[in-house]
């Protein structure tokens, strides 16, 4: 039932309200008590915008006006946008509203007095008004019905949904059913007076709740702070939580007792939580190290995420649409269930086409939601996730096949994601009793060039796919550097990243050696010309070995620097990873086709 002050002082204005006498066997649909002020928005507008409105059969769904200058003057409603007349907009029309709107803060936002509409501007360079968005506010009597139950218990609420989907205009009823229904104290921080208008007088949608207005959208954590040491609230009603300190605010004035009513950027709960700024919200993460037993039996690794303290709401609402919520009536629940990669099992309540409230379970989620992208279990995913899994990545028929077929190799790459790798590491014990071969997850690197090194070196290691078998990263240090996913999931994993500087083979060659614990000698011996060939062709060859006899019998034990015969591009760049190897320093100089290697002592 509504509150008899606020339908007595919704009652004066008819032509604003669309209002339906309360009955004992209504439906929800029918309860509902409408009010939107539209002549107050249509008087702000030039008098040829406001006749196309008045007469268009949609008026009292219109969801705001577009007026940008230079174009013609747009009207939305919830199907269809539609222009109004064929005069583009004026800087005397932009004024005239201007002119009747009250004053634009930092935000670039302005309102009607006593009423919920918003009037937000588009500033050129110079900081002149040269677009409005005119968006029209409703206040919407009972459409809290559906979570009416929650709204009694007490405790935190905070609802998540993206733009226009509704979740001011239900603070707005949880805040008016809180302060006349149940009589608490409820104090609302308006930051942009959306909730309950602009000008002193707040709009009677809110009950008997009070409005602190904020100066700023900067100062909304302090305002939130001085309401609850100032005026004694048992509601404190927040919309668009969005920064780490009206985050810490939030869980200060919880932990003071203070029931909390807010919204926040995001439309599920997975979104808090890949949200450094917001996740203390639902109770934030941390990683954590666990006994051997405990990770036992478990199942899992070692060092798991898990959640760092109780959410600071105990109830979250998805606003999926309108008339379609899901409802997490234990956040701290569903947030451990998330950091296990499990699949939590909300409640989604409805309305159905008679207007009653239906609740039911929501289905899981397909593919399961794993935190941040990545499991906290050691199970293994028997099939690829990636495009050429999915079916959208189709193959490219390779030089010397006939377009539209897929060779024997493309073949067997699609077969080689189905089979799964061994779960069991086959070990021998290495020369000083290390455990070998050593598996490797290479990232950002040539895989042709680490299994040629691996080939001729006869190196004990042993390539995957999986990150969670390897015993080692091996990566692109500009990859490691901007990748902090990849920093992420090696760190929970506890498994060390090897850092190549680029992508050649005497750096790939060091970093396996320095992974196998082989002691570098200080002069390096004589290199095994196989590495450096792409080919293996005789010219490549015989270039590699000029550089070699260059390099070992004049540059190093003479201490001379020499240049070689002119050499192809691809060939040259051999020469200087092998250049590389003995740790010296070349350059190409000349024009092509005489360019050539310059070989300099260290």
């Amino acid at each position: 039932m509504l509150h008899s002050k606020a339908k007595k002082a919704l009652t004066p204005d008819t032509s604003s309200s669309t209002s339906l006498p309360l009955m004992p066997n209504q439906t929800l649909a029918q309860r509902m008590q409408i009010t939107d002020d539209i002549g107050k928005l249509l008087a702000i507008l030039p008098v040829n915008i406001r006749e196309h409105i008045e007469t268009h059969p949609q008026k009292d769904q219109l969801i705001e006006v577009v007026m940008d200058l230079g174009r013609l003057p747009e009207a939305r409603f919830p199907n269809e946008s539609v222009y109004l007349g064929e005069t583009p907009i004026s800087e005397e029309d932009l004024q005239h509203c201007i002119d009747r709107v009250g004053h634009f803060s930092g935000d670039n936002r302005a309102g009607i007095e006593r009423t919920l509409h918003r009037i937000s501007a588009i500033r050129n360079r110079t900081g002149k008004i040269i677009g409005l968005t005119c968006r029209m506010g409703r206040a919407i009597f009972g459409t809290i019905t559906m979570i009416q139950d929650l709204v009694e218990t007490g405790k935190s609420l905070l609802l998540l949904g993206r733009p226009g989907v509704g979740k001011t205009t239900a603070l707005r009823e949880i805040a008016r059913v809180l302060a006349d229904d149940l009589h608490k104290r409820v104090v609302i921080i308006d930051t942009s007076n959306e909730i309950a208008g602009d000008g002193d007088i707040p709009h009677p949608a809110i009950g008997r709740a009070r409005r602190m207005q904020v100066a700023s959208p900067e100062l909304q954590h302090q305002v939130m702070i001085e309401a609850v040491e100032n005026h004694m609230p048992e509601v404190i009603v927040i919309d668009e939580i969005g920064t780490e300190l009206e985050a810490l605010a939030a869980r200060t004035i919880a932990e003071r007792g203070v029931q909390l009513v807010g919204t926040a950027h995001g439309n599920r709960i997975e979104n808090l939580l890949k949200n450094p700024t917001l996740s203390d919200l639902v109770g934030g993460i941390q990683a954590v190290t666990l006994g051997d037993e405990e990770a036992r039996r478990r199942g899992s690794q070692k060092t798991v995420l898990e959640r760092k303290a109780p959410p600071t709401f105990e109830i979250a609402i998805e606003m999926l649409e309108r008339q379609r919520w899901v409802v997490h009536e234990d956040v701290s629940h569903t947030v451990d269930i998330l950091l296990r990669n499990g699949e939590p099992n909300p409640q989604l309540r409805t309305i159905n086409e008679h207007g009653e409230v239906e609740i039911s379970q929501e289905p899981p989620q397909k593919p399961p939601m794993g935190l941040l992208g990545h499991s906290a279990s050691l199970e293994t995913v028997d099939r690829p996730t990636g495009w050429r899994a999915s079916g959208r990545m189709s193959p490219v028929a390779p030089f010397g096949t006939q377009k539209g077929t897929v060779s024997e190799f493309d073949r067997l790459l699609d077969e080689s994601w189905h089979q799964p790798e061994s779960s069991e590491k086959v070990r021998i014990p290495g020369p000083n009793g290390e455990d070998w071969p050593v598996y490797v997850y290479p990232y950002g690197i040539g895989r042709s060039q680490i299994e040629q090194v691996i080939e001729i070196l006869n190196l004990p290691i042993v390539l995957t796919k999986d990150l969670s078998h390897a015993d080692v990263v091996v990566a692109l240090r500009s990859h490691v550097k901007n990748h902090s996913k990849l920093r992420q999931m090696a760190k929970v994993r506890q498994i060390p990243i090897h850092g190549v500087k680029s992508n050649t083979i005497p750096q790939i060659t060091r970093t396996l050696q320095r992974i196998l614990g082989m002691d570098e000698p200080k002069q390096p011996e004589t290199a095994d010309i196989r590495l450096f060939t792409r080919g293996g062709d005789d010219d490549e060859l015989e270039a590699l070995e000029e550089a070699r006899l260059a390099v070992e019998q004049i540059v190093l034990p003479k201490g001379q620097p020499v240049e070689l015969l002119p050499r192809s591009p691809k060939v040259r760049k051999m020469q200087h990873e092998l250049v590389e190897h003995y740790r010296l320093q070349s350059d190409s100089f000349g024009e092509e086709p005489n360019r050539r290697l310059r070989i300099y002592p260290a």
